[in-house]
């Protein structure tokens, strides 16, 4: 597998622009007659032109897709329905493609109509400087932001058992409203592998399960999350070698995320290895991650590993206490601070000195070990900063 650049781009005969206008963005990608599937929020509240696209993919097609920042259009009710239905009327008139081949997204302040005059003048914008091309790729990435602090974009390409080389690339947006299902998050990966709707939606579901579904910035489950990955099929058939490379791409786009939350200083990675089941080890790292007291100790550089044991105690897993392993580690030190149930790390040990260092770090990676099993997880969050209550509170204003 390698690295390449491009993002959305960088697979051969994805076209995407993207334009602002103050808070509001529109992006358009377009890649007409895919194979297409998605994944969406789980929330019961649905924004409407998620409610939109899950009736365009049905028929598991695709040929473009246009999404707004700025405006979630959610709790809009007919109104919204049909502000969403315009979007894509929009593009489907100008690139004089069947309107049921185009997908609908929206990421911004819920509750709020939708501005359709300064929206539909956007994708217009959008649908005239659409290109193959990094710089494309980038202006979309750019224009769905909202309290991002910086674009996310990843694209890779691996070699399939066949021989043939495969492309995946992605962009996303989110930053806060991240939970543990997914987040204010919209992603949309391209690719040129073979592979029925049935397929795509199998391999994704799997991707987004150990990425997106792994990331808490502050437990808050959004109303608008849409994963979408449409293919063009121009390559080799899917193969277990695409799947690891689309997991990869959909794993380094969840830690952009988390490196970008809201006010945050500080990313964190976890780790929980020896579990009793997988489903033990994800609510585990989970319940670690998304903890609003390990959260604040890591804004104040706090070793407070009692905190990490509780979350592994209420996550539901099977642990035992007397058996847990609890590691601290940055990119140059790493210390254990619990061995088997052991406190290590006590005042005045080099253990809490080597641990207080690590938390100075922007990165930092805390690992448990069960010593029950063999399976493990991997979740990835943020410290919850005086920064995040200030923008959040200030929001919709």
């Amino acid at each position: 597998m390698e690295i390449i650049k491009g993002g959305i781009c960088a697979v051969d005969g994805v076209l995407a622009s993207g334009s602002r206008k103050g808070k509001y963005g529109v992006s358009v990608i377009v890649s007409k007659e895919n194979t297409a599937s998605a994944v969406f929020t789980s929330n019961k509240v649905v924004a409407a032109p998620v409610i939109v696209t899950k009736d365009v993919l049905k028929d598991g097609k695709l040929s473009a897709i246009v999404a707004n920042s700025g405006n979630a259009n959610c709790f809009t009710g007919e109104e919204g329905i049909s502000s969403a239905k315009e979007m894509t009327k929009r593009v489907a008139d100008k690139l004089n493609i069947d309107l049921n081949d185009v997908a609908a997204a929206s990421t911004g302040i819920i509750g709020r109509k939708l501005p359709l005059d300064i929206i539909n003048a956007l994708i217009d914008e959008s649908l005239n400087t659409l290109e193959n091309s990094p710089e494309a790729s980038f202006a979309a990435a750019e224009a769905i932001m909202t309290t991002d602090t910086f674009s996310k974009e990843f694209a890779v390409q691996t070699t399939l058992k066949d021989g043939s080389n495969v492309k995946i690339g992605g962009i996303t947006k989110g930053s806060g409203m991240i939970a543990p299902n997914m987040g204010t998050m919209l992603c949309f990966i391209t690719t040129d592998v073979k592979a029925s709707a049935e397929e795509l939606n199998d391999a994704l579901k799997k991707a987004v399960d150990k990425s997106f579904n792994m990331v808490v910035v502050d437990g808050d489950e959004s109303t608008n999350d849409t994963v979408i990955l449409m293919s063009n099929g121009s390559s080799g058939k899917m193969d277990e070698n695409f799947q690891e490379a689309l997991e990869y791409v959909c794993i380094e786009l969840a830690k952009m995320m988390a490196k970008d939350g809201e006010g945050e200083t500080k990313y964190m990675e976890v780790h929980v290895n020896g579990a009793a089941s997988s489903g033990d080890a994800k609510s585990a790292s989970k319940a670690i991650v998304g903890s609003s007291l390990v959260k604040t100790a890591l804004f104040g550089a706090d070793p407070n590993w009692g905190r990490v044991v509780a979350a592994v105690g209420y996550s539901g897993a099977e642990m035992d206490e007397n058996l847990v392993d609890i590691t601290f580690k940055s990119d140059n030190e790493t210390v254990k601070i619990v061995e088997k149930g052991s406190i290590l790390a006590f005042d005045g040990t080099d253990e809490l000195k080597t641990a207080e260092k690590i938390m100075q770090n922007d990165e930092i990676e805390i690992i448990v070990d069960l010593n029950l099993g063999k399976h493990s997880a991997a979740a990835y969050g943020c410290d919850l900063s005086c920064d995040y209550v200030k923008i959040n509170s200030e929001y919709s204003t």
